[in-house]
């Protein structure tokens, strides 16, 4: 199977820069291609639990419910546990679909993925 990985280090601050890996995750699904998103550094403030909820840009539904239709969709979630203790952030402040994994995780999914692509 075709693999895609999204890396996402934009984070709460920069909201325009966080719906493109849901909504290109939800097209590769579509597409029968298997994507994941990688949260690292400021990314990881996207995927706390409750942030989500308070983006919404233009008429874009909010980002949450675009999360939970990428999620719907089969889009995997990682988020770094490096930047969690760098940004002080405790693992149980994720959504729970979210795994939390290392940088070892990382390289293999990019080793693994046909293309990598970064926000």
């Amino acid at each position: 199977m075709t693999k895609i990985l999204y890396v996402q280090t934009s984070g709460t601050d920069t909201p325009e820069r966080l719906y493109a890996p849901f909504v290109l995750g939800m097209t590769a699904a579509a597409m029968d291609v298997e994507a994941s998103i990688f949260f690292m550094i400021r990314g990881i403030t996207a995927v706390r639990k409750g942030e989500a909820e308070k983006i919404r840009l233009g008429s874009f539904p909010s980002l949450a419910e675009v999360m939970r239709q990428a999620i719907g969709a089969g889009v995997r979630i990682y988020i770094c546990e490096q930047s969690s203790h760098l940004l002080g952030i405790p693992p149980g402040d994720f959504i729970p679909e979210g795994t939390i994994a290392g940088g070892a995780t990382l390289n293999d999914l990019a080793l693994e993925a046909d293309a990598v692509l970064t926000f």
